[in-house]
């Protein structure tokens, strides 16, 4: 069987893009980075790419919506955005598109063309959920979120995308960052110059040390089988099951969801 032929979505930077092309033995044998798409003019590892024979397709998102007149909030900018973005990947006959640091939710046309076939690493623990299944740790700021509800650990997560931001079925999970004390004293001391430094510093401690390791197993458990996206896809927030972990070694533990249907997710 021929290697999964992977896209990546990203925007300033694709933090673990530099690990999948360099650091990972399954590349070449389960996938292949077939090109890297950025929504901004630039992207910080698009010299890297290139060093490496990966095409870095520049598409803008903000000039897209001046050259129109448009708002970047605009729906139906956003959406005509995503019509070109499946565009410009066709030709590379992508199988599976993975965001790495992408920030922007994607509209119909890109999670029509890509049925259950889009994962994403987020910087929040997305098994934890509220009494209705939404997340409690969504969005950009997950780790400030964190560390404001009194967390004492971190994690990142893989998880399926889906039309609502961050609620699709997570798959795997990094192991955990611990949080320093300096969290409580800065809340206590109402510094918020502090807490916001913190927070930062931690959540780029878990996306430079797991993003890579998360993309390249998350893809790996996908190439193999061992997670079925279309099957993960149906499951239900009352029947989400406990996802893979990976130990700081690069280590699997657990079961994670076990696909409920032999579906390959390579186009034709």
């Amino acid at each position: 069987m021929r290697p999964l032929r992977v896209g990546v979505l990203c925007s300033r930077r694709a933090p673990g893009l530099t690990h999948l092309l360099d650091g990972d033995p399954h590349r070449g044998r389960l996938y292949e980075v077939v090109c890297c798409l950025t929504s901004e003019d630039s992207c910080a590892e698009a010299p890297a790419a290139a060093d490496r024979g990966v095409p870095m397709l520049v598409h803008p998102i903000r000039a897209f919506c001046r050259a129109r007149g448009v708002r970047l909030a605009d729906p139906d900018a956003r959406a005509a955005y995503d019509r070109e973005t499946v565009a410009r990947l066709t030709p590379y006959r992508v199988d599976l598109v993975v965001l790495a640091s992408y920030l922007y939710v994607l509209s119909a046309p890109m999670l029509a063309a890509f049925r259950d076939r889009i994962i994403n690493v987020h910087h929040g623990d997305l098994t934890l959920r509220h009494r209705d299944g939404t997340p409690r740790l969504p969005g950009l700021r997950a780790v400030g979120d964190a560390l404001a509800a009194g967390a004492d650990e971190t994690r990142a997560t893989v998880h399926l995308v889906t039309e609502k931001l961050d609620q699709g079925p997570p798959f795997l999970r990094s192991w955990p960052f611990p949080v320093s004390p300096l969290v409580a004293d800065a809340v206590r001391d109402r510094a918020a110059d502090v807490f916001k430094a913190y927070a930062w510093a931690h959540q780029e401690w878990m996306i430079r040390a797991t993003w890579g390791p998360l993309l390249a197993r998350a893809i790996e458990l996908v190439a193999d089988g061992r997670v079925a996206l279309p099957a993960l896809a149906r499951t239900g927030d009352e029947d989400l099951q406990p996802p893979w972990d990976l130990d700081e070694a690069g280590r699997l533990h657990g079961s994670g969801p076990l696909p409920e249907m032999d579906v390959d997710v390579r186009i034709a």
